[in-house]
């Protein structure tokens, strides 16, 4: 069975940023996580990181990147 969520370490790998950024993101309601049932930590639905990704390629994302960032950041998340 795959997995339904990313950690939020797996998350920021696949994203680019680091776990901090991530968790301001979600105080700020651009990327909210969802929290797990059993320990309360931060997860996230592949199909959210997959918007945030597409923003980031239209040029409209949650941060600055370059178009080599970007290659890298879909490479990542492809590969896991």
């Amino acid at each position: 069975m795959k997995n339904l969520y990313f950690t939020i370490k797996q998350a920021s790998e696949i994203l680019g940023v680091s776990a901090l950024t991530l968790r301001n993101w979600d105080k700020k309601g651009k990327l909210k996580a969802h929290r797990h049932p059993m320990n309360n930590y931060r997860v996230y639905k592949p199909e959210d990181l997959e918007a945030v990704i597409h923003e980031i390629e239209a040029g409209a994302g949650l941060r600055k990147s370059t178009k080599r960032e970007f290659k890298k950041i879909i490479v990542k998340h492809l590969v896991n």
